[in-house]
This record gives C-alpha cells, sequence and structure tokens, in this order.
C-alpha cells in the first residue's frame, strides 16, 4: 500500500496509531482486569494485544467475537467525545508509577530505560499508555464510519512462545466509508482466491498442524500440478543450455567452514547431527556442493558460466 518510511509519516497511519489506543482505553473500561501489551499500526489497520488473565479454575480468559461489536460501540462514544492526544516525555521512574498495573509496559519501560532512550507518553481522556507516537490531534479525527474491528487471535508477548499467549484483536480504520467498504469488497475477493481453501476445494493439497505451517501435503492432483511445473521448468532450462545435477541434503560440517557459511548461517540452520564422530548439516544452500562439482576435475575458464 505505501513504502514503510512514507507510511509511517502519513495520515492515515497516525489515524490507526489512535485507534489502537481508542481500543485499549475501550477493552480497559469493559475488562478492567486486562493488561496490556503493544497496539502498533499495520499494513492495512492495527491490532492490539490483551492479556485477560484467568478463572478461577485456571483457565485463561479470551475474547469472543460477539465481544467487538461491543468494543466498536464504545470505541465510538470515544472518538464522538474528541478527547485531546497528549504528549509528554517522562522519567522511567514517573511511568512506572503511572502505570504499575501492567507488567507488559513495565517490562518494556525497564529495557529503554536500560538503554537509555527517551521514555514518552501518550494520554487521551484517562487512558494512558507508553509510546513514541505519532497520533492525530484528537480521537474526533478518526472517522467514526470508517472504523471496524475485524478478528481475533492469539499471539505469544514479543513473539516468543515460551512467553504467555496474549489476545490480539485486529481492527481497520480508514479516512472514510467508501474507503472502508472498498478494503471490506477486496477481502471477501481475496477469501475467493484464498489458495488455503482452493487447494482443499480442489484436492490439491491439505495443511495439518501436526506437520507445520507452509509445510502442504500434496494430493493426487496437486502432485500433477508439481510434476507439470517441473516439466515446464526443465524445458525452459534446456533452452538456455542449463545443466542439471544432484547433491545430498546433508554434508559434513567442514564443508561449510570451507565455504565459509557456518559462520554466517549457523544461528538460522537446523541443529547439528552427530554420527560416527562426524558433525553433519542439513543442507541450508546448494552453492558449497556445486563448488565441490566444479572442482572435481580440472577446467578451463571457458567453462566458467
Amino acid at each position: 500500500m505505501f513504502e514503510q518510511e512514507n507510511y509511517e509519516h502519513s495520515d492515515l497511519y497516525k489515524l490507526r496509531h489512535t485507534a489502537a489506543h481508542v481500543l485499549a482505553q475501550a477493552v480497559l473500561e469493559l475488562y478492567p482486569q486486562a493488561k496490556l501489551g503493544i497496539g502498533p499500526p499495520i499494513a492495512d489497520g492495527f491490532y492490539y494485544d490483551f492479556d485477560l488473565g484467568v478463572d478461577g479454575n485456571g483457565r485463561s480468559h479470551s475474547f469472543h467475537p460477539d465481544d467487538l461489536p461491543k468494543l466498536e460501540k464504545r470505541m465510538r462514544q470515544i472518538i464522538a467525545e474528541k478527547h485531546p492526544l497528549v504528549y509528554a516525555e517522562v522519567s522511567a521512574d514517573e511511568v512506572r508509577q503511572r502505570l504499575a498495573d501492567q507488567p507488559y509496559k513495565l517490562e518494556l519501560i525497564d529495557e529503554l530505560a536500560e538503554k537509555g532512550e527517551q521514555i514518552s507518553l501518550y494520554q487521551h481522556d484517562s487512558f494512558v499508555d507508553l509510546c513514541r507516537g505519532p497520533h492525530v490531534a484528537d480521537t474526533g479525527k478518526i472517522p467514526a464510519d470508517g472504523l471496524k474491528l475485524m478478528s481475533i487471535a492469539g499471539a505469544y508477548w514479543r513473539g516468543d512462545e515460551k512467553r504467555p499467549q496474549l489476545q490480539r484483536i485486529y481492527g481497520t480504520a480508514w479516512p472514510n466509508k467508501k474507503a472502508l467498504k472498498a478494503h471490506l469488497a477486496m477481502l471477501e475477493e481475496a477469501k475467493k482466491r484464498d489458495h488455503r481453501l482452493i487447494g482443499r476445494e480442489l484436492e490439491i493439497f491439505i495443511l495439518d498442524e501436526d506437520i507445520g505451517p507452509g509445510l502442504p501435503l500434496w494430493l493426487p492432483n496437486g502432485n500433477i500440478l508439481r510434476e507439470e511445473l517441473e516439466k515446464l521448468a526443465n524445458e525452459m532450462e534446456d533452452k538456455v543450455d542449463y545443466v542439471r545435477v544432484a547433491t545430498p541434503h546433508i554434508a559434513k560440517e567442514s564443508l561449510y567452514l570451507q565455504s565459509g557459511h557456518l559462520p554466517y548461517y549457523e544461528d538460522e540452520m537446523y541443529p547439528v547431527m552427530e554420527r560416527d564422530g562426524s558433525k553433519y548439516y542439513l543442507k541450508p544452500m546448494n552453492c558449497p556442493f556445486h563448488h565441490k562439482i566444479y572442482a572435481s576435475k580440472p577446467r578451463s575458464y571457458r567453462d566458467l558460466p
């Protein structure tokens, strides 16, 4: 939609950022026990993460889709009240006092203080949030008819699956009702072309949570498509005298040390496997193998691609 740098300085970005704060205020008013995570603008809207705590049996409270209309209604009331957004630079001690009941915010404050970074708050009405901005001048600048809460999802705090799972509410905000309707229509069209739905309906592939995201199981129809695509790729490669080889899926540690890849990519590679005193890695790239093939016999510079 926008280049990221331009988007972050746009009026739409400010509008959505403020909408996230308005959502957080509405949640705190309707669910006073809620703890706040973060709430940034994103490419086509905004989100905010919440921890609603647990019930008497230790089960996490969670939002339900029926909660979204109630939150939207309160958000529109806050928008109509036209509360100014007030920016303040504060000390770590002051912000800790003002957000003392928000443990996730306190974690962020401690990190900012440790780095020696400036700490700032934004406040509108009774709602205060740790934030650098930018925002619109007042909540009334958010078009109430250009706002919609979209969905609820789970999200681990700081993206770490070992940390608590929070409740994320996604929303979108646009300059007017017409822009919102156009966006919603686009989403409906996109659903019709969703590869996950098409894959299942046409029996091309299926996805399974026990296998992992983005790891399809190709069904007979899908395998035909794969084979036809591979055939087309081979035909195109043959036209430009491309020569194919095949290499193992694992190799000794020494290969990646020799190529220089291991020191740079080890953190992104699969864990080492040890066998008969040697260390092996699942290959993250083909080039070290191809180098070995090229070096396997004397060659002329004319053999270079």
